[in-house]
């Protein structure tokens, strides 16, 4: 079997954690693949001139539909809530973190005027709401980029998702974000393993790694940004997290002048209507 993946240290680590986990089930031979995505390879444009965050997973689905490899393994941040028929997601593995971080110090350390590097439009409109006074600028490339531009001082500070930090082990000063106040993306924190809908050996083989959870969760969050008409560089922040039961959604969208949240508790068994009144409140109707 063919694995599909970015090339990338954090990539090929959340394949790494797919291996690992298929190993445990199968001694069926894995080969990796690695391939170059638009998002990699043009870290000048804005992301959303380049496709969204699907800039990050085109060129894997575009293989997987071609037969050149058999599963790709994606940030489920990164995957665009409306995907072509012919891609079924096969396996969300267990979820990590889902948490944004600030490094190397809290928002309210931070001196007035200071500049924070994120290309997410969701944390820029989350921070500027918390703290006006800051100055959002533009940051792309992989982790280790990210982290030399900011010991160089070309930012005070800048803001990752925590999984990433963790799946890598890098040990640096860093502040968690609360969920409360600072949602993360939909599918933060969750890995989505991808196979061609028609293939049932793949999607059998996924079938028995997928957590139930962390599918849960993120189908709702998914589900929820299909509803708001998002893409994956939308400023909405979605968090499902089953608790008790039930699942607790936290969500967040800024319309252009106004910042909404909706934090509320739905049952696992909840139907579209549910999800809709959640896209209502976010929208203010």
């Amino acid at each position: 079997m063919i694995v599909g993946t970015r090339d990338s240290r954090l990539a090929l680590a959340q394949t790494e954690i797919f291996l690992t986990a298929v190993a445990a089930h199968s001694d069926a031979p894995m080969t990796v693949k690695k391939i170059k995505t638009s998002g990699d390879t043009d870290l000048t444009s804005d992301l959303k001139d380049i496709g969204g965050y699907g800039a990050f997973v085109r060129e894997l689905d575009n293989a997987l539909a071609a037969g050149e490899i058999d599963v790709s393994v994606n940030s489920m941040k990164d995957v665009p809530v409306l995907r072509g028929r012919e891609i079924a997601i096969g396996a969300v593995l267990p979820r990590a973190s889902c948490e944004d971080v600030i490094l190397p110090m809290r928002i309210d350390e931070l001196p007035i005027g200071s500049t924070v590097g994120s290309s997410s439009v969701r944390r820029s409109v989350i921070l500027n709401s918390l703290r006006p006074d800051l100055k959002v600028k533009a940051l792309r490339g992989n982790i280790d980029t990210r982290l030399g531009k900011l010991d160089r001082g070309e930012y005070d500070a800048i803001i990752l998702a925590k999984a990433g930090m963790e799946r890598l082990g890098i040990d640096r000063e860093m502040h968690a974000l609360s969920v409360d106040e600072f949602v993360p993306a939909p599918g933060q924190g969750a890995i989505a393993v991808a196979c061609r809908a028609s293939d049932k050996g793949a999607l059998g083989m996924l079938e028995r790694l997928d957590d139930a959870d962390a599918r849960a969760e993120t189908q709702a969050e998914r589900s929820i940004m299909r509803l708001m008409g998002g893409i994956c560089s939308s400023p909405i922040g979605v968090n499902a997290r089953k608790e008790a039961g039930r699942l607790r959604v936290r969500a967040v969208f800024h319309d252009g002048s106004v910042l909404r949240r909706v934090d509320t508790v739905l049952p696992c068994g909840y139907a579209e209507p549910d999800l809709e009144r959640i896209a209502s409140g976010l929208r203010g109707e």
